[in-house]
């Protein structure tokens, strides 16, 4: 009987039942429940990606959220979120329903490195094992202490010599930038930095660096949506696994060495504090070797790239903006002048500087959309159901450029930050996120981009080479850096 119907339907009949069947249980999948978040028209099995201008995404978020609101939901293929925007919305997600939506959620491509290790993708109680220990570490080697203020200024040193070996000629950067803030983290992980001549070290760093802009990559964002097809496939996404097998094998290494000459009573660095409390853990599962590579890598992606792309945006500014370069010069010739290295206690006498800085922060905009967070339970935001495990992605881009909050949100102006002279704390800056999931490192961040800001102009103004025409047009990765440059750094 089985015979007879198999050779009676024909393979038409066939393929029209296989499309009516998977066409079902795409939508059965993606069924909403009742007073779920709006949503665009979502094509079956694509969702909305069609809709998705993958070089700017920010483009067509901000048509849906003047379309639908500041709560909207969507679907990236496999991938379905909420998107929410707004100072307001923000805020009542990440520190009025904190504990509603601090986990993490896992991405395809995430899974493939690291699945749910270290200080960013791990959740619930490892995770709040991994950021208490890494905090008190922190702070044991130095941050918000003199010590690291001293690191940092040797780091300004030597990045400056890097700068003055260029002779005003074009020259790119990008590399030297990344190296001196780099080891500002390295020396508190490792106990060491590493010289700008480091060939093995500035490999590691152009893997980073690869890795992040790859991360952009249409094929790597597709990665998320149809893992089950793309990881047959070339493209960018193979590069990112292969770079991040380096990059583990680069800090497997170190630990490695850590480990021979390791005295548990001792605790040179971030490693050797870590190994003590695996020896402590007694196989526990919290901290294992597998959690510090992973921690420790976080650690130098979140400690290198973020502060390096902010103080390449600056750079770019001050060479697009001359006017307002030259008051920030003016500053620091009254307040330091130029006998001694700029310290963290002038800040508060140079409300210009400060406010200079902040708005390169608010204007670049390097982490427009967050890190992502899973809803830990069913809760209601702004009026909507959440389901448990619903995506919940926050753009900070809404925030940062909010024509209600800023007076002139598109231009770069530093006059967003002050009020009667003074710097002015707004409530709508936002760059290291809020909440308890906020950037852990904005303490050591925020001193290292005024020092080394403050320690360039000091001694450096920055042009753009001759005949040649700057672009402030980001390049989308991991973060919105912007595009690859030369500038000429004129002794002062």
């Amino acid at each position: 009987m089985l015979r007879f119907l198999w050779e009676s339907i024909s393979f038409q009949t066939l393929l029209i039942f296989l499309i009516v069947f998977l066409l079902v249980a795409d939508y059965m999948k993606r069924r909403k429940p009742k007073n779920f978040p709006p949503s665009p028209l979502s094509l079956p099995f694509l969702g909305h990606i069609y809709m998705m201008n993958f070089t700017d995404p920010q483009i067509t978020m901000q048509k849906l959220t003047e379309k639908y609101g500041d709560i909207l939901s969507m679907d990236m293929g496999s991938v379905s979120f909420v998107l929410i925007n707004g100072l307001r919305m923000i805020k009542e997600a990440l520190v009025n329903q904190a504990e509603n939506f601090m986990d993490r959620p896992e991405f395809p491509i995430n899974k493939e490195i690291f699945s749910k290790l270290g200080l960013v993708s791990s959740s619930g109680h490892l995770w709040k094992q991994q950021r208490r220990f890494t905090l008190t570490t922190l702070r044991n080697f130095g941050l918000g202490k003199r010590t690291l203020e001293e690191r940092i200024q040797e780091e300004c040193r030597c990045l400056m010599d890097a700068f003055r070996d260029e002779q005003e000629n074009p020259f790119n950067p990008h590399l030297n930038i990344s190296n001196a803030v780099s080891n500002i983290i390295c020396s508190i992980t490792f106990g060491n930095r590493f010289d700008y001549h480091d060939e093995e070290f500035k490999k590691m760093l152009r893997l980073m660096d690869e890795t992040v802009s790859l991360h952009g990559a249409i094929m790597s964002q597709l990665y998320n949506s149809f893992p089950s097809i793309i990881k047959f496939l070339p493209g960018p996404h193979q590069t990112i696994f292969k770079n991040w097998k380096l990059l583990k094998k680069f800090v497997k290494e170190r630990i490695d060495k850590h480990k021979e000459d390791w005295n548990p009573s001792e605790s040179r660095d971030f490693i050797d504090s870590y190994l003590q409390e695996i020896a402590k853990d007694n196989g526990n599962g919290t901290f294992e070797e597998e959690n510090l590579v992973a921690c420790v890598l976080d650690l130098l992606f979140a400690g290198t790239e973020t502060t390096s792309t902010t103080i390449r945006w600056a750079l770019l500014y001050m060479a697009l903006y001359p006017e307002i370069q030259a008051r920030v010069q003016a500053e620091i010739d009254t307040v330091i002048g130029q006998m001694r290295q700029p310290a963290l206690e002038d800040r508060n006498n140079m409300p210009y500087t400060n406010a200079v800085i902040h708005e390169v922060q608010r204007k670049s905009n390097i982490i427009p959309f967050n890190v992502p967070r899973l809803t830990v339970k069913d809760t209601v935001l702004d009026g909507f159901h959440i389901p448990k495990g619903t995506v919940l992605v926050t753009n900070l881009t809404s925030v940062m450029f909010d024509k209600n909050e800023w007076k002139t949100p598109n231009t770069f102006n530093p006059e967003h930050f002050l009020k009667d002279g003074q710097f002015w704390k707004r409530e709508a800056f936002v760059p290291f996120s809020i909440g308890k999931r906020a950037c852990l490192g904005e303490v050591l961040a925020r001193a290292e981009l005024f020092l080394i800001f403050t320690a360039l102009l000091q001694k450096f103004t920055f042009q753009a080479p001759p005949d040649t025409t700057l672009s402030l047009q980001p390049k989308l990765g991991m973060t919105m850096a912007p595009q690859p440059y030369k500038i000429c750094a004129v002794p002062r």
